[in-house]
């Protein structure tokens, strides 16, 4: 369906364009199969902080009230960013592994199942 301005020439610059975040990125990330947080979660970050740096600070912030993130095997997760499985190297920085503004990052534990085996 598309969208349709009541007003012709309705023009209006973006609030989340990479240059209003300076020497940072907008970032997204979900956390597949634990549906208690039904869509991403938006973060700040900078491109110069390591995938481990990303885990330690935003992530663990984000997502530890989960019952299943203290269960969580970081060797075993999968990730993906922008719809392409990610080789996860701990000490790479997120520009160096392809992260870029407004990136989508999904993580799959596949050992955890959601809270009590029900996806959520």
């Amino acid at each position: 369906m598309t969208v349709r301005a009541i007003q012709d020439h309705y023009q209006f610059e973006p609030r989340d364009t990479q240059h209003h975040y300076g020497d940072n990125m907008l970032l997204y990330i979900g956390w597949d199969h634990h549906t208690l947080y039904c869509a991403a979660h938006a973060f700040v970050v900078s491109p110069q902080q390591t995938l481990q740096d990303l885990i330690d600070q935003q992530i663990q912030a984000g997502f530890h009230q989960h019952p299943d993130f203290e269960q969580l095997d970081w060797s075993t997760v999968q990730f993906v960013l922008n719809h392409e499985p990610l080789q996860t190297d701990f000490s790479k920085t997120l520009a160096e592994l392809g992260f870029d503004h407004k990136s989508l990052l999904r993580f799959v534990s596949p050992e955890l199942k959601g809270y009590q085996g029900a996806h959520v």
